[in-house]
């Protein structure tokens, strides 16, 4: 039973507050380590809206789980 009334989800929406940045921030650094590997400077602009775009389908399936 948690202490205060309502607080049962507090995790759930943590985890949710911190999905986008983190998939955001890992497409960057996919595409940085890739950058330097292969010494271009492109990479980094392809992984990155990749990123995002996978943050938001998983925080649209978690909010469509209920």
């Amino acid at each position: 039973m948690p202490l205060v009334p309502g607080s049962g989800n507090i995790g759930k929406y943590a985890s949710l507050a911190l999905l986008l940045p983190i998939s955001t921030f890992v497409g960057y650094g996919m595409g940085y380590g890739l950058d330097r590997l292969f010494h271009t400077s492109f990479l980094v602009w392809v992984f990155l809206p990749l990123g995002v775009v996978a943050g938001f389908i998983s925080l649209i399936r978690e909010l469509d789980k209920g």
